[in-house]
């Protein structure tokens, strides 16, 4: 495990935008004989998670907030060659995010830890439109539909895309999780929205995804984590602006 020192030295350097203190102190922690997704999970990831709070909360502005994102994500492509490469699984999934760079980047990082865990990956990132993605996943048969980071005004879009996939039938087979942005602070949105999965972290999505097994069929020996309380009283109003 990684200390809190060692986050927080890294939340300051990102946050001066000191891209040299910043790579040093990932280089550490891997010296250290910590392995490369465990400093996803560990360090990058509640940094990031961190960071968009510190920004929605007005505690830092947006230069602090673009020079963290783009250290974080070129940090991110350094690493992906060190994670850890398991047996392929004969599974895929598509992953798109939500419109904002730290969305794309917790997508990126999703997509990175699906493919260290043996999945087939296909990571279209942010600014495809509903009509592409169903293109796509008509050719390409994923498993799985990942959307990650969303706002609270993609919202709308994202349930005309739900309510497509379910009205055609052409997917019946294909799960889609919601991840990250509103659906981690509206509790119960991805329900009502009308996803089959949810995961509040990008490592939770590969559990989550793992334990769903293929064709609807949960796995033997992995339960399903439980789900979240619906909210069905939420406002609207609150879902757009959230």
């Amino acid at each position: 495990m990684v200390n809190e020192i060692t986050t927080t030295r890294y939340m300051q350097s990102l946050l001066t935008g000191d891209r040299k203190s910043s790579k040093s102190i990932i280089e550490e922690v891997l010296q250290h004989g910590v392995p490369a997704n465990r400093v996803y999970m560990d360090v990058i990831w509640p940094v990031m998670v961190e960071i968009d709070n510190l920004f929605r909360g007005e505690k830092i502005n947006t230069a602090q907030e673009h020079l963290a994102t783009r250290i974080n994500r070129a940090i991110v492509d350094q690493l992906q060659n060190k994670l850890p490469k398991r047996a392929p699984r004969d599974k895929r999934i598509v992953i798109v995010s939500g419109p904002n760079e730290g969305s794309e980047l917790g997508a990126q990082m999703a997509a990175d830890l699906f493919e260290s865990d043996g999945w087939e990956v296909r990571f279209l990132g942010a600014g495809v439109s509903n009509d592409d993605i169903l293109s796509f996943i008509n050719e390409y048969s994923p498993n799985i539909l990942m959307i990650y980071g969303s706002t609270g005004k993609c919202a709308p879009s994202i349930r005309a895309l739900i309510d497509t996939v379910r009205d055609v039938n052409a997917w019946p087979n294909m799960k889609i999780m919601l991840s990250g942005g509103v659906f981690n602070r509206a509790d119960g949105l991805w329900e009502e929205i009308g996803a089959d999965l949810y995961a509040e972290s990008a490592a939770q999505a590969v559990e989550v995804a793992d334990a769903a097994g293929l064709d609807g069929e949960a796995a033997a020996d992995k339960p399903v984590p439980a789900k979240r309380k619906r909210n069905i009283k939420r406002k609207k109003a609150e879902l757009v602006t959230a």
